[in-house]
């Protein structure tokens, strides 16, 4: 099964939904995404200021089974990425890293070509890492104890290209972060993330998935490779887990949004340095420090977020700071990204539209 993991919104294509005063019904429009099982399953809403305005879910988390929720567990894919980047980001306000440290000051035995990395580069995908080879490697089926024998994987493998030149997206590179989280906190990554990140934001439906293990409330996978949904085959979410390896709900990422925005997580300051893109060539939406910038030029952090895709799920996150506005949708079926990226930037539209 081959799917793009390096989505990327066509903002362009969908820029005049954006802010548009146009008529959309939320509720009637997400039940379209789910006639003739196009998704199997999806939650949606937004909130502004910290209070849910709109939410809804349709569909079954197992098809004909329970109903999707919005506290249904749910695969988010590189939402994951924007995780990683707070807590690294949390890590540079205690003064432990700085994002233009090499990273050879936290990793021991990186290879030469390796060692002069920074983290900076690692959460703009300018390291030069490489990404997955093959559908081995997207589809994993390998279990790997702890994220050193996961970076093991690659990091002996050639640059793609010299550090801080070249955009290049990777969830390898984010796998080195998840590492360096560790070596610098004293802590696991996944321990890191539940005391500062699911914690702080009261998101007691996220946490890393496991491979095997029966989760309650958690919905099956699913992939359209056209017009219908099928179901998906397991993978090993192991091999990038700071990436690409958490479960979540639609009512946890609205709170992990809200939490950004409310300074909960790191100061203003430090969001606001996330949130600036590198000066680097970009091919579709520009990306910051773990964020990409959905916002029409020249003011393209006016909207940031992530996107998600692996089996069994597609996902979207965007924000819009300056109203403290958080949209998101999540689907239980992979394949579906278009539809579903247009459905969150009609939702901002309508969430602008409607604000008292």
């Amino acid at each position: 099964m081959k799917i793009k993991y390096s989505l990327i919104i066509l903002f362009y294509a969908i820029a005049p939904a954006l802010f548009a005063q146009e008529k959309f019904n939320p509720e009637s429009q997400l039940m379209e995404l789910i006639n003739k099982k196009e998704n199997i399953g999806i939650a949606a809403g937004y909130s502004i200021d910290g209070e849910t305005k709109w939410s809804k879910s349709v569909g079954f988390a197992c098809e004909e089974g329970a109903p999707f929720g919005t506290k249904t567990l749910t695969r988010i894919a590189s939402i994951a990425k924007s995780f990683t980047a707070v807590a690294i980001m949390q890590l540079v306000e205690k003064g432990i890293i700085k994002l233009d440290d090499p990273i050879n000051q936290y990793l021991k035995n990186l290879p030469t070509d390796k060692q002069a990395i920074t983290i900076r580069q690692l959460m703009a995908h300018t390291s030069g890492l490489s990404q997955y080879i093959g559908d081995k490697e997207i589809e994993n089926t390998i279990h790997f104890e702890n994220l050193q024998e996961a970076m093991d994987v690659f990091i002996q493998r050639p640059l793609l290209s010299e550090p801080g030149v070249k955009y290049f997206y990777t969830s390898y590179g984010y796998v080195v972060l998840g590492r360096i989280i560790e070596e610098a906190s004293g802590e696991s990554y996944e321990t890191y993330m539940q005391e500062n990140i699911f914690d702080e934001a009261e998101m007691s439906n996220t946490g890393i998935e496991k491979f095997g293990v029966e989760y309650d409330n958690k919905s099956c996978l699913y992939h359209n490779k056209g017009k219908k949904a099928k179901p998906g085959k397991q993978n090993d979410l192991s091999n990038r887990i700071p990436g690409g390896g958490f479960y979540s709900s639609l009512d946890d990422l609205l709170k992990f949004g809200d939490a950004l925005l409310s300074n909960k997580f790191i100061s203003q300051e430090s969001l606001e340095r996330i949130i600036q893109a590198e000066n680097v060539e970009y091919n579709g939406n520009k990306y910051a420090l773990g964020w990409y910038l959905y916002g029409p030029p020249p003011n393209e952090n006016l909207v940031i977020g992530h996107s998600g895709g692996q089996t069994g799920c597609t996902s979207q996150l965007m924000i819009i700071p300056k109203s403290k506005t958080v949209v998101v949708v999540l689907s239980n079926t992979s394949g579906t990204y278009h539809r579903i990226a247009s459905f969150a930037s009609k939702l901002i539209g309508y969430s602008e539209s409607t604000k008292n």
